[in-house]
């Protein structure tokens, strides 16, 4: 399926498992650029072996305002 999401930017938050994960999986199938975030370096760590190439990963807690803001700073650079 083609949704024109080529060179786009994605972050996923909670995108280390789970439905996080499949929507990663789905945004990467469609040639976008793909960035997850988590609480557990772990889970991030076995996410982007199982993503492979394409993907970028850092661990934060969201519910910090600061910490969401540096992820979409994070993103955007």
């Amino acid at each position: 399926m083609e949704l024109g999401l080529h060179g786009k930017r994605v972050l996923i938050t909670g995108g280390s498992k789970g439905i996080g994960l499949a929507c990663a999986r789905a945004f990467l199938a469609e040639g976008a650029q793909v960035g997850i975030t988590s609480r557990a370096q772990a889970n991030l760590d076995r996410a982007r072996e199982s993503l492979g190439a394409g993907v970028i990963a850092a661990s934060a807690d969201l519910t910090d305002a600061s910490a969401a803001l540096a992820m979409i700073d994070w993103m955007e650079s």
